[in-house]
């Protein structure tokens, strides 16, 4: 089945859920954009009057949001109809998009932002050093292998994802290119914590048996708010995602 991005502003092509990256404007994707989102938010929290690179920025709609409390954002990405789709939707005086490769910028900044891409990458170690000679902190995220593949195996079943590391294996990447490295999981909250408990005593036989699955995740998944997800520290084996804050 072929998603593209509802009610796009005039002029801006929508883009075609791919797998990819996750878009707003489709319904069906919401959780993870908003998965996505809560992360960009906390980092926006963190960023005030500072330079920003977003780089594999996608659809755009995270340096957006960035720009909206940092003094300077310049989103990139390598994918022309993404870049396009972004250059032609976000307009804000401190916002630009380029297109290029990730491990080609090297500008100064105050902050990088790499979020979801990591896993992506034919060359991690060589990005990564990259990006600690571009800005003195970094936002580095990246799914949880624990959690996104099925038990014992090496990876889920996404076609872009090269490789998925556990909370371990994902700081022993981070340590050699950064003086200082904190881990932050991303977890489930409020109406999806609820949702957790309640599949833990039985509802997904439930739904099942009254033949309530789709009118009801056709409610619930477009309700899914970025509030549904916090970021913490502690035991990172459950943890949707990771967040890696990373200083030199």
């Amino acid at each position: 089945m072929h998603y593209l991005q509802d009610d796009q502003p005039e002029g801006v092509p929508p883009l075609e859920l791919t797998g990819e990256r996750t878009l707003p404007d489709v319904p069906e994707e919401n959780y993870w954009f908003r998965r996505h989102l809560a992360v960009y938010e906390w980092i926006a929290a963190r960023c005030a009057d500072k330079r920003v690179v977003d780089l594999a920025c996608g659809e755009g709609y995270g340096s957006d949001l960035l720009a909206g409390t940092a003094a300077e954002v310049i989103g990139v990405d390598a994918n022309p109809e993404a870049h396009e789709h972004a250059r032609l939707r976000y307009g804000r005086s401190n916002l630009s998009f380029e297109r290029g490769l990730v491990e080609e910028f090297d500008r100064p900044m105050d902050a990088v932002v790499f979020l979801q891409t990591i896993e992506h990458m034919h060359e991690p170690d060589r990005l990564l050093e990259r990006i600690g000679s571009v800005a003195p902190v970094a936002y580095v995220s990246t799914p949880n292998r624990l959690t996104l593949a099925p038990p014992g195996a090496e990876k889920s079943d996404n076609p872009w994802h090269l490789r998925e590391y556990e909370a371990g294996e994902y700081r022993a990447l981070l340590q050699p290119h950064f003086d200082r490295v904190e881990l932050l999981g991303v977890f489930h909250a409020r109406k999806l914590r609820l949702h957790e408990i309640a599949i833990g005593v039985g509802w997904d036989r439930v739904h099942r048996a009254l033949r309530l699955t789709k009118p009801f995740y056709d409610r619930f998944i477009p309700a899914i708010s970025s509030s549904d997800f916090k970021l913490r520290g502690g035991d990172l084996d459950s943890a949707l995602d990771f967040l890696a804050v990373c200083r030199r």
